[in-house]
């Protein structure tokens, strides 16, 4: 893999810490940032996808939210949105500086969770030349109902319980209470959609990754459920590419599909399978798509 052998780490301040990014060198002037959903690290998120935009010539920024991986940030695991969101914009400052990007060709690229994000970010920043937001997570009122069928009522009680203990708890400086990403319909874990044990076998099929810590705090069960930021798609400037998979599970595809068309200039890309489809079966679909609208918008 060339692409792995070129990348160089830094480092860009956030807040009052600093994320660890994979800087991939591009030659066309066009930059995409990267990032990935809940607790995914930049690694499992992006090295697929950034391999192939970087050989395009696209240069590469990959980052961890603070908190998450090789970025700073205390306490652990703990996914708070309005930071995650500020990781973005720091991330797009620290593109804009790098010596092989045109700050006028920068994209977004966001999995899930982060790509969600992608839509209020890229709403607040109108210099953006695209962004893209596969399998996004953008309304988190039209998602939780599935959410909560996908639990044993049992499970629904002991994660709520657990979200407000650990709530409650950093309110008095105690460490989060840590619950798996994923796990089976029962199990007490942050998603338990049919879909939700896929994860590792699309992020991670060669266990190359094997720091890659697959917990959160608990405290996202309280939190998720009122996470709208597809309303912000009317806002957004740039170019839009909405990528969604018609049998998700764990973000359903009619809420992303909505949003993309509030966009004001906006294309959606339908792709069969789940949630990682675009990792699995329709990989390819997904990537060469991906490449010809940032080379549409980047070049």
């Amino acid at each position: 893999m060339p692409a792995l052998k070129e990348r160089k780490k830094l480092r860009f301040t956030s807040g009052d810490t600093t994320c660890a990014a994979w800087h991939y060198p591009g030659t066309n002037g066009g930059c995409v940032i990267m990032a990935g959903g809940t607790a995914v690290t930049k690694e499992p998120a992006s090295d697929r996808f950034a391999q192939r935009f970087h050989d395009a010539g696209f240069a590469v920024l990959a980052f961890d939210h603070r908190g998450f991986g090789e970025s700073g940030g205390v306490p652990r695991q703990v996914v708070r949105l309005d930071e995650q969101r500020a990781d973005w914009q720091a991330a797009i400052g620290c593109a804009a500086e790098l010596p092989d990007v045109d700050p006028d060709k920068i994209s977004l690229w966001g999995f899930s969770l982060a790509g969600g994000h992608i839509f209020q970010v890229a709403a607040d920043n109108p210099r953006l030349a695209s962004a893209i937001a596969q399998s996004p997570l953008v309304d988190g009122p039209a998602l939780a109902p599935h959410a909560l069928r996908s639990m044993t009522p049992l499970a629904f009680l002991r994660l709520f319980g657990r979200g407000i203990a650990d709530a409650l708890g950093s309110l008095l400086g105690r460490p989060p209470l840590l619950v798996p990403t994923a796990g089976v319909r029962g199990a007490v874990a942050s998603l338990t959609t049919a879909d939700a044990m896929d994860g590792d076998r699309a992020l991670d099929p060669d266990h190359r990754y094997p720091n890659w810590e697959r917990t959160v705090a608990a405290r996202i069960a309280l939190q998720i459920g009122g996470y709208r930021p597809g309303r912000h798609a009317p806002r957004i400037q740039c170019p839009l590419l909405v990528v969604v998979c018609d049998q998700d599970q764990s973000a359903l595809p009619g809420p992303a599909v909505r949003a993309a068309h509030n966009a004001p200039d906006s294309e959606v890309l339908h792709l069969p399978g789940r949630h990682y489809a675009p990792f699995l079966d329709a990989h390819e679909q997904a990537v060469e798509a991906e490449i010809a609208f940032l080379e549409k918008h980047l070049r």
